[in-house]
């Protein structure tokens, strides 16, 4: 199983970016999104269930980001809007075959993408 996170760039603040996210294999129950800048641990963005009806977002992303899963296409998505440069992170997609609840952290997901790289300039 892979995920193949793609979609980061450079970005002036106020801008939108849409990162995606691929994976192989069978469907995962929950996706996750998280990021990590530098020196600072990794935190939760986003999460969506297998139905897409659940999910969950950090404070600091709320009103801004959105996330959303084709699973037709094995894909989560996550849509930034009005992006900060407290934004600015490398962005992790991360899958889970559970499915008690929307999981927000680290720990409960099995599976993650590379990163992708998210800039945003002030």
């Amino acid at each position: 199983v892979q995920l193949q996170a793609s979609g980061g760039g450079l970005v002036q603040a106020g801008d939108s970016l849409r990162l995606s996210c691929a994976a192989s294999g069978r469907t995962f129950s929950n996706y996750g999104w998280f990021r990590q800048a530098p020196g600072k641990e990794r935190e939760f963005v986003a999460a969506i269930s297998w139905s897409g009806y659940r999910n969950a977002y950090a404070d600091s992303v709320k009103g801004r980001f959105s996330i959303s899963r084709d699973n037709a296409k094995n894909t989560v998505y996550l849509q930034m809007f009005s992006l900060e440069p407290e934004d600015t992170a490398v962005y992790y997609c991360a899958g889970t075959y559970n499915s008690a609840y929307v999981y927000t952290s680290v720990g409960e997901y099995d599976y993650w993408g590379q990163g992708t790289q998210v800039t945003v300039s002030s």
